[in-house]
């Protein structure tokens, strides 16, 4: 097992990485029920999805509830199932791509509105709550956001003043963009104590004297999920309802949002598999020229790389939700109690959360952004799915941690975590250093084993990164956080080499489980997102040295980056060619 961040130093062999193909028989069957509910409950009711109709989204939750698929995370002790983490990824997966409303309700219902619950809560809180909220019976929303406190989480106005007495908590304040509030039953609500530096967090009920609730609003997508402004005016609240203790509500937060991260990525990925098959169905049927456009060469190019992108961030995400998996198993046999296990098994790979949830919207984004190009006309009319999954899609790049702050986040926390020395990237950056200087080595790996080319590029691109961000840290020291575009140029190589690495190593798992012609289809989408990663870390490594680099130091970064994103030759309208065929074949992805 490697740390959170590790991935940037250490090589993994395909073995000892978990893809979505190494689920057991039991979490298929539970998948397979998961979507027998979504053909059942969901599928056929799009219009009415679409005609904000909160009643059938809350109306359709209950029902989940009451199979068991709100408490799949919650102990059984607690009235869940208990499941492991990446099985609640798949779930997630599997549930969320019928529509963006649903999909919206059951996150904030089952993750940032209940994981703070079990993760913080006391005994009696969770005794009280979680049963409930596992059921259905009771449904629970998340109030953190405010008018002027949105990516500045800890910056909320709302207050929590104690009564004389010292058995209450007056709450007052505002919160907006509450997804679930229309119906829920319990408010998690984030208030200051005094002139406390951090936020804290209570756990209100529906019915308390002082809670009001806006209208809803009208937005660009998601028309039938529940989002209302919700007030507090002097709402009286036990001091019980205090949650994880006093100015802990931003390590809450932040915490939650970590798991939000990485379940919004698994909520994206059915999505993009539908988009990806409509697209492939309607390219067989329209006839342009005498020919059906799944022919074209243009079309064919644009499925394969939704394919390609959606295969890589299915990659991704499984892999990072079982090394969270396999840390929580570890911290509780090392005795550690679950709950503390959970949050810290999760914050390990926090850098991991932020990478696939901003791969996951992005990808959901383009994959729609192409469908609607590929119907044409069609497309943009409401009478056809992709304009309803175009709509949906923007959000994604917004909840949870703009894309823009998730950016950020992730390589600020590996500088962090290299400060601390839980990270060593020094001393691999200054090898690269070193090897700058010397003569480089035109030894080629052996083309005879599979993917030994595309490793040898893996490694090359994780020294273009160390290369440049070490540079760049060492030219801003600590002022490096005020440079918002490099630390995103520095983000977006991490995560295509994150990307990139997780789909060569799920082709290379596949092949040698069932060899190299049955997994020629996954073998070819890893090249070809390979080859765009390539190009994608040569512009961003350029515009990063660029930024502070001069003379002789300019010359020589700008040639290592070239040695280390130069020499990978494909054919990529071929192998692009290759992709959209099968999937024009199977008529889906």
């Amino acid at each position: 097992m490697i740390k959170g961040g590790e991935f940037l130093t250490k090589d993994q062999e395909a073995n000892d990485i978990f893809i979505m193909e190494d689920f057991s028989e039991d979490q298929l069957m539970m998948a397979s029920a998961t979507k027998e509910f979504v053909e059942k409950e969901l599928d056929p009711h799009r219009e009415r999805f679409e005609k904000k109709d909160y009643k059938l989204t809350e109306d359709c939750m209950k029902k989940a509830g009451e199979l068991g698929l709100l408490g799949i995370s919650i102990p059984e002790e607690y009235g869940g199932m208990g499941m492991p983490f990446n099985t609640s990824a798949l779930i997630c997966d599997k549930i969320s791509g019928a529509n963006g409303s649903f999909s919206t309700a059951f996150g904030a219902h089952t993750g940032i509105g209940t994981l703070p619950i079990l993760l913080y809560g006391d005994d009696e809180q969770r005794k009280k709550y979680l049963p409930k909220l596992a059921t259905g019976e009771w449904m629970s929303c998340y109030c953190l956001t405010e008018p002027g406190a949105g990516s500045d989480a800890n910056s909320g106005k709302t207050t929590a003043v104690l009564t004389e007495d010292g058995k209450h908590y007056l709450i007052t304040g505002q919160k907006m963009w509450i997804s679930n509030a229309g119906f829920a039953d319990i408010f998690i609500v984030f208030a200051r104590i005094e002139d406390d530096k951090n936020i804290t967090g209570f756990i209100l009920e529906k019915g308390m004297e002082g809670i009001t609730l806006g209208e809803e609003e009208h937005k660009l997508g998601l028309h039938s999920s529940s989002t209302r402004q919700v007030f507090f005016n002097e709402v009286k609240v036990p001091i019980g309802s205090l949650l994880g203790g006093r100015e802990n509500g931003f390590k809450i937060a932040m915490n939650a949002l970590n798991v939000g991260r990485i379940k919004l990525s698994a909520a994206i990925l059915d999505a993009c598999r539908r988009v990806i098959g409509l697209s492939a169905n309607y390219a067989n049927e329209r006839v342009q020229f005498g020919n059906p456009i799944a022919k074209f060469g243009a079309i064919q190019h644009k499925l394969a790389d939704m394919a390609t992108r959606t295969f890589a961030i299915e990659s991704a995400t499984y892999r990072a939700g079982a090394e969270i998996e396999k840390n929580i198993a570890r911290l509780e046999s090392d005795g550690m109690e679950h709950q503390e296990a959970h949050l810290k098994g999760i914050e390990e790979y926090a850098i991991e959360c932020s990478i696939v949830k901003v791969l996951g919207s992005e990808t959901i984004q383009f994959c729609s952004d192409e469908g609607i190009q590929i119907y044409g006309g069609m497309g943009y009319s409401a009478d056809t799915p992709m304009e309803a999954a175009y709509r949906d899609a923007r959000i994604a790049r917004i909840y949870e941690g703009t894309n823009e702050i998730n950016r950020m986040l992730l390589v600020g926390m590996i500088l962090k975590k290299a400060m601390k020395g839980e990270l060593d990237i020094m001393t691999p950056a200054m090898k690269v250093a070193e090897d700058l200087m010397s003569i480089p080595s035109f030894e080629r790996p052996d083309e005879s084993k599979l993917f030994a080319i595309e490793k040898e590029q893996i490694k090359k691109l994780k020294k273009a990164i160390l290369m440049s961000a070490g540079k760049a840290a060492q030219q801003y020291a600590m002022d490096i956080e005020k440079e918002q575009e490099v630390l995103m140029n520095l983000a977006d190589m991490v995560m295509e080499v994150y990307a990139a690495e997780s789909a060569i190593l799920r082709a290379e798992k596949l092949a040698l489980r069932n060899g190299e012609k049955q997994a020629e289809h996954q073998i070819t989408m890893s090249k070809l997102f390979l080859y765009s990663a390539i190009k994608n870390c040569q512009k961003s490594g350029e515009e990063v040295i660029l930024s502070f680099a001069e003379g002789d130091e300019l010359r020589m970064l700008l040639m290592g980056l070239k040695r280390f994103t130069k020499g990978y030759t494909i054919n990529p309208k071929n192998l692009r060619r290759r992709v959209a065929e099968k999937l024009i074949a199977d008529n889906k992805y």
